[in-house]
């Protein structure tokens, strides 16, 4: 079946989309990945560098002969990044290549409401408003993550109390004219793997899954549409009506079990201290004999609930990333066997890959500043309002 022509956005969008991921490259194989000739590509390229998207320096050809201009993404763009956690509210101002220029944090109340994080965005957002202006920095992109933003957000945000159409009305008064782009956090997190992670397993449509203070995933379909990115509520799946009580509101779901929080209630420590410590919990913590045998039955429910998914909607590959990702293989052993358990004929039938990936969780704002340069480059780096008529 021949390929489907592309519009000039989304030739655009092939382009800066490979930069991103792979950090630079020379021509000849630049033109091979978004499969353009060197002739087309070179006339994209010129328009690319004269708008400061992108830039090309003298590198050491790589053979005798070879290119000697190496492209990338132009350093001089700035994005901003807003991240909501369950403590506080990151804000920061980065490059393209996620390079952070500027980062703050406004803490959120113990017991935080609509109202009282509509105020800590105010604080975010007039915070980044005066650096930018002290600096007369140009904002490319704001990009936003909100944990459990999803189709039911509007009817109220089961994790934190969250009014995003208010939050969008302050950046529309405050950064007029920049595009401002929401996400579910487990997708910002998805994005800043794909295009962060060195050697990220994965190049085709692939679920991620992402084990932090909640559990969720995220369909990685096509790399230059941004709505290929989709949430999946795999945490909210129950097993059994007798077990913990969710955030949700219903009990059992695999997130009330292999949670951050739950994973702390099961080690007798506290989230606080588990945040504190990062991923030196894993040494810093002993896990008796029963402990790990309930924590390894734990993971066998979340594979469980992976397979399951895959079940519904099959692909050749999945992602884990989160406190799971820095257990030893031994204890890590029980949720691929959860998968097997739930896919039909297990892994080698369904011809399913399986990787683990570092927690991503603490970094913040990294991931939404990763999804803001995944929406400038889904774009085309093109004007907001160009993008329907490419």
């Amino acid at each position: 079946m021949p390929e489907q022509p592309r519009s000039r956005r989304q030739t655009r969008a092939a382009i800066l989309t490979h930069l991103l991921r792979a950090g630079g490259s020379f021509r000849p194989p630049l033109a091979r990945a978004v499969r353009l000739s060197e002739a087309s590509l070179s006339r994209i390229l010129f328009d690319l560098k004269a708008e400061g998207l992108i830039e090309e320096v003298r590198r050491p050809a790589p053979y005798v002969g070879g290119p000697t201009g190496l492209v990338s993404l132009d350093g001089a763009v700035a994005l901003a990044a807003l991240e909501l956690t369950g403590q506080w509210l990151s804000v920061g101002v980065g490059s393209l290549s996620g390079e952070l220029r500027y980062t703050d944090r406004v803490p959120l109340p113990e017991k935080p409401t609509a109202e009282l994080v509509s105020r800590a965005f105010r604080e975010a957002l007039t915070l980044l408003r005066d650096w930018t202006r002290r600096r007369r920095v140009r904002l490319a992109q704001i990009g936003v993550s909100v944990p459990g933003l999803g189709r039911l957000s509007e009817f109220g945000n089961p994790i934190i109390p969250c009014d995003v159409g208010h939050i969008n009305g302050m950046l529309g008064e405050m950064f007029a004219n920049v595009p401002v782009e929401f996400t579910n956090s487990v997708v910002a997190h998805a994005t800043f793997h794909r295009c962060r992670t060195e050697n990220y397993p994965f190049s085709s449509a692939h679920l991620f899954v992402f084990v932090g203070q909640g559990v969720g995933g995220a369909w990685m379909d096509d790399p230059i549409e941004a709505d290929a990115l989709q949430p999946v509520e795999l945490g909210h799946m129950v097993f059994g009506t007798d077990g913990p009580r969710c955030r949700c509101g219903h009990h059992g779901c695999v997130e009330a079990y292999t949670s951050l929080p739950a994973l702390a209630d099961l080690l007798g420590a506290t989230e606080h201290e588990m945040l504190r410590l990062g991923s030196a919990w894993v040494t810093a913590i002993p896990i008796s004999a029963r402990v790990r045998q309930e924590l390894r039955h734990r993971l066998y429910r979340l594979g469980l609930a992976v397979g399951n998914t895959l079940n519904v909607k099959p692909c050749h590959g999945v992602a884990i990333s989160g406190w799971p990702s820095l257990l030893a293989e031994d204890d890590r052993k029980a949720l691929v066997d959860g998968v097997d358990a739930s896919l039909l004929g297990g892994r080698k039938h369904a011809q399913m890959s399986l990787a683990f990936v570092p927690p991503s969780n603490g970094n913040d704002p990294q991931a939404a500043l990763a999804f803001a340069a995944f929406c400038l480059a889904c774009r085309g780096g093109m004007a907001a309002a160009a993008t329907e008529a490419a």
